[in-house]
């Protein structure tokens, strides 16, 4: 038996680096004018400075007005030292307590990526874009969209990270386990541009090119234009990983204090995935076992049980048969920003939105033959689609010590979630399906479902600063979610059931989710914090058997498991203390976690098509600790180092139809309890030189933890030179990049395709990237 788990509590630019300042008016400065109303400014003008505990100058911690813990915050100058076209969250892994697993050197593959942070994969944490959710941002995202789809790197200005709980104001469903608001940048006041080209091992190319209006009114009234490509080959088996995207943002200013935005984005990408592996075959065919593909002739045979390549070696031969495995995926994101500065004390902010996506998930699927041309395999083709619309509001209002916020968040998403089987062709010399041909005329559609959903979220909060070094918050909010899910297909030889869940609905919903916090600064240098939030996550979607999904299994399971399913809920408590000097600066952070009502799913069968019963199995609970220390001894130089602590359990054992499996106290899945992180950069003049090096520690791999994954060692290695003006090019810089500096072979990504075994051994990891070279030239104009 296999169990995946909605909760699994898994294993948080080139333009230049700005400062940030500390924003302690409890609002996000996105889109914000730099004119600020009298009384706010004096406000700010008492607030205590930025923390610093991050890994150089590009990273720091700070406390806002509404304060809701240690808020670690991640400049341009982060995503510059990185290799372009970097995913953002690729760029958090340096962060304390935040594990990121990519099985490509840039984080693109959005089959093969995961965030972890604090226990919480990124299914359980909120994001948004410049104040647009980004729903849950997993493979076959259901609500959203990956960040990096949504906006290219080189347009990010920062990322702010809440390790506790996501802000109150954070428009999202599934905010567990903490928040990720990315803010990208503005047009620029003057004309120009920016272009930067990559080279790298594999293939590998990035191009980017910006164009700024600059002030095109007198009430500056600009633009911005961007194209993004990315392409390069595997670095095993065949085939590449390809993504294009086009930014563009225009902004009115109104005033002194206000002004309209409106952003569109586009994305289109087509990448071959890579084939997971188990602990068996990493040992006995080696770490770069991959699809077939573009060897048809081997797949056919495999297929009829006639192996080539040393499949015969492992318990099942044919799972590790598959032909291939690609994704296709075409996003549209479009909306409007409104920040008004209503009078000097009250500030109104509204986004409203649109997302659209279609795509298409393919592999090759050796059990099942072709009924229309004979052939012994087949494709199977889900083709995902995504329909969504909605709004935030808020309004902040200052009277005397206190910062008041209240808003409502409403989202209706239409989610179409269909599978296809396809015929493959009679094997001839020279015959060689296109894993991207155009698919027409299925077989079958072996099931369907079309999942619709209404959200409905307010909150209030209250930012009390009784004197200048203290700041007390309460709050709390109401969430509502409500998914409708009908049935549109089902082929009963496929799925195994007679009736697939449909004409169905479930409703989350707690009015009172409350959030309370405080910050203490003294001694100049100290501050201390505290923060406790309840948090709620609505019913996840997606497709038949495909994840822990309450929708995502037959009728009969649904109705039988109905009266026990619940949203899933938790207690977050954390506290700290955080030190700042100008040579060193350090932070402590504890926290605990009670999480109840986890929706898990068993899942038995083959990993192309398991056979999955979702239920509710109680609750994890978590503790854990992060420390860091940060040193400028010279002009320049800064050295971080920080560890990072988590023993996560399960509180009752799992009782399947009568079977007890004892994993009370058995390590939570996917995650390590502990974590190193070390980094040094140095900047003399025009040159930057760094060094990133990660400890990741061995990772249960089963839930009755007899089988664990090693741990391993990761480094990084970069250098850059800024040559100045020359000619038309202005800030004409070159750059070079290693990553894997000392070619580690590791598993990266686990339980990310198929779940993960009750005990024993599955096919659900993925390899890391050996080392590879990158090289820029990049000069704005």
């Amino acid at each position: 038996m296999i169990l995946c788990s909605t909760a699994s509590w898994v294993a948080p630019a080139a333009f230049g680096a700005t400062p940030v300042a500390t924003d302690t008016s409890g609002a996000s400065k996105a889109g914000r004018p730099a004119a600020v109303a009298p009384a706010r400014a004096a406000k700010r003008a008492a607030a205590p400075r930025s923390i610093n505990a991050g890994a150089a100058e590009e990273m720091r911690v700070r406390g806002r007005r509404e304060t809701h813990a240690a808020q670690t915050i991640v400049t341009m100058k982060t995503f510059a030292n990185a290799v372009p076209g970097t995913s953002v969250m690729k760029a958090l892994e340096q962060v304390p307590g935040v594990m990121f697993a990519t099985d490509d050197a840039q984080g693109l593959d959005p089959s093969g990526t995961q965030l972890m942070m604090h226990g919480f994969d990124q299914t359980q944490i909120g994001f948004t874009l410049d104040g647009v959710p980004l729903g849950e941002t997993g493979y076959r995202n259901y609500n959203g969209l990956n960040v990096y789809q949504a906006a290219s790197s080189e347009n990010i200005a920062q990322v702010e990270v809440s390790q506790a709980a996501g802000a109150l104001s954070m428009p999202s469903t599934n905010s567990l386990g903490g928040g990720i608001e990315i803010r990208t940048r503005d047009p620029s006041h003057k004309a120009g541009g920016y272009i930067s080209q990559t080279f790298g091992s594999y293939n590998m190319y990035h191009t980017f090119i910006r164009a700024d209006s600059g002030d095109l009114t007198p009430s500056g009234t600009r633009f911005f234009v961007s194209y993004m490509r990315n392409d390069g080959d595997k670095w095993k088996g065949y085939g590449d990983q390809f993504v294009q995207q086009v930014n563009a943002k225009l902004l009115q200013p109104i005033g002194e204090s206000s002004n309209i935005s409106i952003f569109f984005d586009w994305s289109n990408l087509a990448q071959y995935a890579y084939q997971a592996e188990s602990l068996e075959m990493i040992n006995k065919l080696g770490s770069r076992v991959d699809y077939y593909y573009p060897d048809y002739h081997s797949a056919y045979l495999a297929a009829q049980g006639i192996y080539s390549h040393h499949e015969n070696l492992v318990s099942d031969a044919k799972d590790v048969s598959w032909y291939t495995g690609t994704t296709t995926e075409t996003d549209y994101l479009g909306g409007l920003n409104l920040h008004l500065q209503m009078t000097d004390n009250l500030r109104w902010n509204t986004v409203i939105y649109g997302h659209g996506e279609q795509s298409a998930t393919e592999w090759s699927d050796p059990y099942l033959a072709s009924p229309g041309t004979g052939a012994p395999l087949s494709e199977i083709v889900k083709m995902p689609q995504i329909e969504r619309f909605g709004l935030t509001s808020n309004v902040e209002y200052d009277i005397s010590k206190h910062h008041m916020r209240a808003g409502i968040w409403y989202e209706n998403n239409k989610y179409i979630s269909n599978m296809y089987g396809y015929d493959d062709p009679v094997w001839a010399p020279g015959v060689q399906p296109d894993p991207y041909r155009s698919w027409k005329n299925p077989f079958a559609e072996l099931w369907g479902q079309t999942y619709n959903t209404n959200t409905f979220v307010g909150f209030i909060e209250d930012s009390w600063r009784p004197v200048d070094s203290l700041i007390l918050h309460a709050g709390f909010k109401s969430m509502m979610s409500t998914t409708r899910v009908s049935a549109t297909a089902n082929t009963p030889s496929y799925t195994g059931t007679d009736q697939i869940a449909g004409g169905v609905g479930l409703t989350a919903e707690d009015a009172f989710l409350p959030h309370f916090s405080a910050e203490w600064h003294f001694l100049t240098y100290n501050s201390l914090f505290f923060d406790v939030s309840k948090n709620m996550r609505s019913y996840p979607q997606s497709g038949y058997h495909l994840a822990a999904s309450p929708f995502a299994v037959s009728q009969t399971a649904f109705d039988n498991a109905r009266s026990s399913i619940k949203p899933e809920k938790d207690w977050v408590y954390s506290v700290g203390w955080r030190f700042n000097h100008p040579i060193v600066s350090a932070s402590v952070i504890g926290y605990h976690v009670d999480f109840s009502n986890r929706l898990q799913a068993s899942v038995t069968g083959s990993s192309i098509n398991p056979v999955t019963t979702v239920m509710n199995v109680g609750g994890v609970t978590m503790n854990g600790v992060d420390a860091g220390v940060t040193v400028r001894p010279l002009k320049g130089l800064s050295i971080f180092n920080s560890i990072s602590y988590n023993h996560s359990t399960y509180d009752s054992n799992l009782n399947e139809v009568g079977t007890v499996y004892p994993i009370k106290g058995k390590k939570v899945i996917d995650y390590p309890q502990l974590m190193y992180k070390a980094s040094a950069m140095y900047e003399f003049r025009h040159a930057t030189v760094h060094l990133d090096a990660n400890y990741i520690g061995r990772r249960p791999l089963s839930y009755l933890n007899d089988t664990w994954v090693p741990g391993y060692w990761l480094a990084t290695l970069g250098a850059k030179y800024d040559f100045g003006d020359l000619w038309h090019l202005k800030g004409l810089t070159a750059s070079f990049n290693v990553n894997n500096l000392f070619n580690t072979t590791y598993v990266s990504m686990m339980g990310g395709q198929g779940g993960s075994p009750m005990e024993g051994d599955y096919q659900t990891l993925l390899m890391g990237a050996p080392r590879m070279f990158f090289g820029t030239i990049s000069s704005n104009f």
